[in-house]
């Protein structure tokens, strides 16, 4: 299991090359990036992401302990980053490994989901000027009532 919470861009394709190394047990690999997107109005300039480092670590251990508790999975990877990011940029990824597809892709899916709406992250939109905090949304809320 490797969770990293940094300011610095990340390589996804080295991330995913080193995810996969050396583990002929495993059958499938599932990858998910998120990326800064513009808002409705087409003007966001940035998207500040702050966090507790100590909290933040630790929470996201846990909820990758808990992935691999619930799916049988090889291993978990999670990054995410913080700091002032423009929309085009990367802000987080998540990998799942397992000997089979289904077990990668919905402990990949339940990790997006926690990730877009109980990581301990905040989120500040900066558009014209102006900054304004990200509202939870209930749509985010519903995907993690799933499980």
């Amino acid at each position: 299991m490797k969770i990293v919470v940094q300011e610095a861009p990340f390589n996804f394709a080295a991330e995913v090359e080193d995810f996969g190394q050396g583990r002929a047990d495993m059958g499938a690999i599932v990858t998910f990036t998120g990326v800064v997107r513009d808002n409705d109005a087409g003007d966001l300039d940035a998207m500040e992401i702050e966090h507790y480092p100590g909290m933040t670590q630790k929470a996201l251990e846990k909820i990758a302990s808990d992935a691999s508790a619930r799916w049988d999975l090889g291993d978990v990877l999670i990054i995410h980053r913080y700091g002032r990011l423009e929309p085009g940029e990367k802000i987080m990824m998540v990998a799942t490994s397992s000997p089979h597809r289904k077990d990668a892709f919905e402990a990949a899916d339940f990790l997006m989901d926690y990730l877009k709406s109980r990581a301990p992250f905040w989120k500040k939109e900066h558009t014209g000027g102006d900054a304004s905090w990200v509202d939870a949304k209930d749509s985010d809320e519903d995907a993690l009532n799933r499980w």
